[in-house]
């Protein structure tokens, strides 16, 4: 029905995501699920063999392309303040101790997954370094992901009730997203307190 438009459009919001600071919030794992599990339903458009691939090189690229204007922020002046900061002197020091590891790790924590390649090229991170860790981080993200997605998209009950599961999963998602937004809201009123 929608082509090859489909995989381009997953591959943009993918890269977004992860290329892209201001993009942090898109949801890459749910994305990388629910894309597997539709791959999974009987008569589905989407082909698995082709969303692995679109979703790595997506966000490899996205990291990359992230690395990369991390490296380069220095030359800007508002960023100069930023990084004389405290926090970014200590994020800064963290990452020095555990680069490969956060570059690795960190690509399975929501909003932080974006900020990583950021502060690698910030940091100096050797670009050998930040690539082998990233490759190694988004194979495992990406295959861990479509295979749940593609697994969970396989069961007789998702295959006869997908709209319903759908609906239940979207309806959950966003409950806890209220029900997280009123938590901070509530929060920050009683620290002002």
């Amino acid at each position: 029905m929608f082509g090859n438009w489909i995989y381009i459009t997953l591959f943009v919001l993918i890269f977004m995501e992860t290329g892209l600071v201001v993009f942090a919030f898109l949801p890459g794992e749910s994305l990388i699920f629910f894309s597997s599990t539709l791959a999974a339903i009987t008569g589905s458009a989407l082909d698995i063999r082709i969303l692995i691939p679109v979703f790595f090189f997506a966000a490899l690229i996205g990291d990359t392309v992230n690395y990369e204007i991390g490296r380069n922020l220095h030359r800007f002046k508002f960023f100069q303040r930023f990084m004389q900061t405290k926090r970014f002197r200590q994020a800064h020091a963290f990452f020095e101790q555990h680069g490969g590891k956060t570059v690795m790790f960190g690509r399975f924590v929501p909003l932080i997954r974006t900020f990583i390649p950021l502060i690698s090229g910030s940091a100096g991170m050797k670009y050998q370094q930040f690539c082998f860790y990233n490759f190694l981080g988004v194979l495992i993200w990406v295959a861990v992901g479509s295979s749940l997605g593609y697994f969970f998209g396989q069961l007789d009950f998702v295959q006869e009730h997908f709209s319903l599961v759908f609906l239940a999963v979207l309806g959950f998602g966003l409950i806890s997203s209220i029900l997280m937004a009123i938590y901070r809201l509530l929060r920050k009123k009683t620290l002002a307190n």
